[in-house]
């Protein structure tokens, strides 16, 4: 069986836990947000790995953080082709380079968006070239280390006045947390039955 073909037999399997709704509890709804999407790129090599890239420390909104390539949805695009479309813009991943096997759960966060988790396998050793405006770095997270529940610890900070708790990972020099954990701690979730 393929890569591709594990990872959306895995999609499609039930399962009995509950994804993280977003970064905090009193989020407005869904729809009251501004549409957003990622792509949560898997690169097909015998031990999978997780595309993920560092921001810029020169951006308005979460400057130097790891976070999966996308952004908003434009008006006429669907959460497929935005993801698409920012990977080709923020690390020139090509978009016919992308097998999309579907997406996941939706994530609410604390900056007002709601965010569409697009799943695609690529191939190994693609020449990504980060834009410079947006993205520091390009890297890879094995997929298994991120998927395993062992590795999310629980993180604390302070966000508008409150203390916040958060999922967060710790990958050599990296720290995922925020959106990006939630996201992966949703997708952990929801292959943890068929992977």
């Amino acid at each position: 069986m393929t890569l591709a073909e594990r990872l959306a037999a895995a999609m499609t399997a039930p399962h009995d836990t509950a994804p993280l709704r977003g970064d905090r509890d009193d989020l407005p709804p869904h729809d009251a947000l501004t549409a957003a999407a990622v792509l949560i790129p898997v690169t097909d090599r015998p031990r999978p790995g997780v595309i993920l890239t560092q921001r810029t420390e020169t951006l308005r909104r979460h400057a130097g953080q790891v976070a999966f390539p996308g952004g908003r949805v434009d008006p006429g695009e669907d959460a497929v082709a935005a993801a698409l479309r920012e990977a080709e813009e923020e690390i020139a991943l090509p978009p016919a380079a992308v097998a999309v096997i579907g997406t996941g759960d939706l994530y609410r966060t604390g900056t007002g968006y709601s965010i569409t988790p697009v799943l695609g396998v690529v191939p190994p050793d693609l020449p990504l070239v980060a834009s410079e405006a947006e993205v520091a770095a390009v890297f890879e997270v094995p997929l298994d280390f991120l998927l395993d529940a062992a590795n999310h610890r629980e993180g604390r900070g302070m966000w508008q006045g409150q203390e916040r708790r958060f999922v967060e990972m710790l990958y050599e020099d990296r720290r995922i947390w925020g959106a990006t954990a939630g996201i992966i701690v949703n997708l952990s979730r929801r292959l943890a039955s068929g992977w």
